[in-house]
């Protein structure tokens, strides 16, 4: 009998899992370049698009190298479906429009990415879907947002860019009480240290950019849930709208899966050490890292995470102090992405959440003192050095 996946290590299943080798016996995955696919005869095209013979029809529908990389990522989160996208905020796009319609209420945590804050703020409500903003971590204020028509919530848990994290499984237990379905942005935390999905969630998405990728090479995202949920929601809108993943980027996000763990378990252990050291510094008025004890949130994140990532934000004061300090960094990089081997720190308030009014960005406390920073997998004693150089420059 041959071993279920399911049974395997998340080792194991982040370098086999999803694979589906040719008659060739390749060791690593195939790449299939194609747009489409050549049928043997018309009758077996038609079998193909009316779904009585399985097997791919163009890119945009499927692909070899998607589907395993799609098949590996689901058995990594526990997931009975997984559908690839060109990129993260694809992914969180068509999660929310494959859920909602004209007359919907969404219910949504005010601490967002500025872009997923752009949709559902600015794009939403111009097909007729309204949006009640509340504090994530107040599960009162959850309850008081539904209305008879809210159908979904969205939260990202820990947030973007200051770490708040919201309990998932008591909104979930609002969101199902209210007849609503819950979608979670898991970035930050990775699949390796939260599985929304156990906690209640019904759709997870990912930024693939991120960790998954991991190296800066190419975009992607990923939407996962239930496979027959997963069906009826978003088979037809990912198909008609357009947002696959590439093959290539496929390819690069597989073989970003076979060391997902190394580096995420490495970045945290560095993180960490950067975060204590920041926490000490007397330049920094507050630092926040789902890792140390005085985290807001310390109790809710030992509840449901295993594991504190490698992402911390600290508040320099002003932002006059948070460019001083960027701008002596000498090894970390300052860039907006996160995620990567290489570590980066970036002021939000000037790049990633810049779009949100100033109003909007107080209301989730972020003043412009603020740096978040992704620690990498270059040596702590390098990135101890640096920060705590660029800290007393600040």
């Amino acid at each position: 009998m041959s071993e279920d996946p399911r049974d395997w290590e998340v080792e194991t299943r982040l370098v086999r899992g999803g694979l589906a080798r040719s008659p060739y016996g390749e060791i690593s995955e195939a790449l299939f370049l194609t747009q489409s696919f050549a049928y043997e005869s018309a009758g077996a095209a038609d079998a193909r698009f009316s779904g009585d013979e399985p097997g791919f029809i163009y890119q945009r529908f499927g692909n070899p190298t998607t589907q395993m990389f799609e098949d590996r990522l689901a058995l990594l989160e526990g997931a009975e479906a997984c559908r690839a996208t060109a990129s993260g905020m694809a992914a969180v796009h068509a999660a929310l429009t494959g859920l909602l319609r004209a007359g919907d209420h969404l219910v949504a945590g005010r601490a967002l990415f500025g872009s997923c804050r752009w949709i559902i703020a600015e794009w939403l409500p111009r097909f007729g879907v309204e949006t009640t903003f509340v504090d994530a971590t107040d599960l009162e204020a959850w309850r008081a947002a539904v209305r008879p028509n809210t159908k979904a919530f969205f939260i990202e848990s820990p947030a973007n860019p200051l770490l708040e994290v919201a309990s998932v499984g008591a909104v979930a237990a609002i969101a199902h009480e209210a007849g609503a379905r819950l979608v979670v942005d898991n970035v930050f935390a990775t699949p390796i240290f939260q599985k929304p999905l156990v906690l209640g969630a019904d759709i997870v998405v990912y930024s693939a950019t991120k960790h998954i990728d991991g190296q800066g090479r190419v975009l992607g995202g990923a939407i996962l849930g239930n496979a027959e949920f997963m069906q009826e929601s978003y088979r037809d809108i990912l198909r008609h709208t357009g947002p696959a993943l590439s093959p290539f980027n496929s390819w690069v996000l597989l073989k970003g899966l076979e060391t997902l763990e190394l580096r995420v378990r490495r970045q945290t252990e560095n993180a960490g050490k950067v975060a204590d050291v920041v926490a000490d510094h007397r330049k920094s008025l507050k630092t926040v890292y789902c890792g140390r004890p005085d985290h807001p949130q310390a109790a809710v994140i030992a509840n449901q995470m295993t594991g504190g990532g490698n992402v911390l934000a600290f508040d320099l004061g002003s932002r006059e102090a948070a460019w001083r300090f960027l701008d002596a960094l000498q090894i970390v990089d300052i860039s907006n992405n996160l995620g990567d081997a290489k570590s980066m720190a970036t002021h939000p308030s000037t790049t990633t959440h810049r779009s949100l009014s100033e109003e909007d960005r107080l209301a989730i406390g972020l003043t412009e003192g603020w740096v978040r920073m992704s620690v990498g997998l270059e040596g702590p004693n390098d990135l101890i050095r640096d920060v705590s150089r660029a800290l007393d420059a600040a």
